[in-house]
């Protein structure tokens, strides 16, 4: 039976690391506003069928404004950040930009402890922030006049990746404590689809129009979300979450495969070496979290979601 809830856990970080290259796809279709808003409307529709409304009274009021607050703006962050790159290659380096936040929980934990903390953390961080600065600086070796310019291309959503990155981080120090042992992340789905369908309205010039390619890669992203979430839910009842939290940080690498398979790209040499190192770093962060066990962080993306 414990097989049974790990190989869901495995299945939702499979279909999670999916998830970037075929939300790239519908954006490219749809737009970067309206795809985004659909992908999640999706989504949200799917965990409603599989998991059922959300029940508001059992949730505590901190945990839906903050907890959902947070969820929602970097959900927000992370979806427009994909959409609006310039290229497919730079939506890839937003997706290893987002896989900062097990390095930054770690971080952000470990700031606001009193106490003693492995010293190994700290080199971690760094490592995990210098395969950052390694993908995104190209062929040409690290370079800071590069990484500049490569910014300087698309501020806003370098920004955007970062940014969430960092909400992410919050979002993991803080759900433990506000959710009082329960599980909204159908109502935050929601709140997400509202908030970007309110970002459509506002901002997009261009209007829908979905035909057979369009709805097909929506549907794929929409569900494969929505069970990557679902399934996660349901690992976490009896999986061996010592063993899935260890895959969970191998995600980088497995989503930036996965999605230059979507995308049809073929990434150099120096990318994958940076998130190597991206995933090296959280992994150690993880680790040294374990070992010194002085620091409460979570173990994996959505462990109380």
């Amino acid at each position: 039976m414990r097989h049974r809830f790990t190989c869901c856990g495995v299945l939702a970080i499979l279909l999670w690391s999916s998830v970037t290259g075929m939300a790239r796809a519908v954006t490219e279709l749809l737009g970067p506003e309206g795809g985004a808003a659909a992908i999640y409307t999706v989504a949200a529709c799917f965990l409603v069928l599989v998991m059922g409304l959300p029940k508001l009274k059992r949730y505590p009021l901190r945990y839906v404004l903050v907890g959902g607050g947070l969820f929602v703006a970097y959900e927000v962050c992370l979806v427009l950040s994909i959409g609006l790159a310039h290229s497919r290659q730079q939506a890839i380096e937003m997706l290893v930009i987002n896989y900062l936040w097990p390095a930054l929980t770690v971080l952000l934990a470990v700031l606001v402890s009193p106490r003693k903390t492995n010293p190994l953390i700290y080199p971690a961080i760094a490592l995990a922030f210098f395969g950052v600065a390694w993908s995104i600086s190209g062929d040409q070796g690290l370079s800071i006049n590069q990484i500049v310019a490569n910014v300087k291309t698309n501020p806003i959503t370098y920004s955007m990746a970062f940014i969430g990155a960092f909400l992410w981080a919050i979002y993991c120090n803080l759900t433990k404590r506000l959710a009082g042992g329960q599980n909204a992340i159908t109502l935050f789905f929601i709140m997400t689809a509202i908030a970007l369908w309110a970002n459509y309205a506002i901002t997009a010039d261009q209007d829908m129009s979905l035909d057979l390619e369009s709805a097909t890669w929506l549907i794929l992203a929409g569900v494969a979300m929505g069970s990557g979430y679902a399934l996660w839910n349901y690992a976490i009842i009896g999986g061996n979450m010592v063993l899935l939290a260890t895959l969970s940080y191998f995600t980088p690498v497995l989503s930036t495969v996965i999605s230059s398979f979507i995308l049809g790209l073929v990434l150099t040499d120096t990318f994958l070496q940076g998130v190597v190192l991206v995933t090296l770093g959280s992994l150690l962060c993880w680790w040294a979290t374990r070992e010194s066990k002085k620091v409460g962080t979570e173990e994996g993306k959505i462990f109380d979601n």
